[in-house]
């Protein structure tokens, strides 16, 4: 199956060139010059990565990114012309996956956009039903019976906590913002009020985890929300 691919970038020359070459390497490419159209797009359809410059008309690539981040995990790799140590951190730490500097090489943007896709695919796929023993570190979670092991003790977690680390460890390394979890284990509407989710995180990592501060399994994506983190 062909992978979709948003392609946000207002230099028409360079949208041009990425657009043919990935077109060549067997995806299916949506363009867009400005971030109000690379927002509406992206409403449109579904992709499997986006493709996003930060030096962008309209709304700034940083400021599209964080809007995609409020209802979407879906890769971003970040282009710039900016390479200082300073600008990756700041576009990885509001929740790029990746960052490519211009000027760069058609066969390395290409090679980041597949492993991107590849990362996703692996790691974002839910686990099949008959997988309902889940292993992750000295963790077992029996999805069926609802059932949490640690080093062959059982740990007694509420409903809300089962859910929480049953959602992380069917998604791992799939990122999810508080909106996120929020509508899909409480299914409503999130407001703002971070404080249901930041209690339920603390106790269930105090049940988890063998330094609940320094947490070896979900992980704190500050600004953005968490992830189950397997290397």
């Amino acid at each position: 199956m062909q992978s979709n691919i948003l392609l946000v970038e207002d230099d028409l020359s360079i949208q041009e060139m990425v657009e043919s070459y990935l077109t060549k390497e067997g995806f299916i490419v949506a363009t867009a010059s400005d971030g109000e159209v690379g927002l509406e797009k992206f409403t449109q359809c579904s992709f499997d990565l986006i493709i996003l410059d930060i030096m962008i008309p309209k709304i700034d690539g940083l400021e599209v990114m964080k809007l995609i981040r409020e209802r979407s995990a879906v890769p971003i790799l970040l282009m710039s012309a900016r390479d200082t140590d300073v600008d990756k951190a700041i576009g990885l730490g509001l929740g790029a996956d990746d960052y490519i500097c211009k000027p760069f090489s058609m066969i390395e943007l290409s090679a980041r956009v597949k492993a991107g896709i590849r990362r996703s695919t692996k790691y974002s796929a839910p686990l099949k039903i008959q997988d309902k023993i889940i292993q992750i570190g000295d963790l077992e979670i029996d999805t069926i019976n609802f059932t949490v092991w640690k080093k062959e003790k059982v740990i007694k977690l509420t409903s809300k906590e089962f859910e929480l680390l049953k959602l992380f460890a069917m998604n791992r390394n799939r990122v999810f913002t508080k909106t996120q979890i929020y509508n899909l284990i409480w299914n409503e509407e999130y407001y703002g009020d971070e404080n249901v989710i930041n209690v339920h995180m603390r106790r269930l990592r105090e049940k988890i985890e063998d330094d609940p501060s320094n947490p070896e399994y979900i992980k704190t994506l500050w600004g953005i929300g968490y992830k189950l983190e397997v290397m």
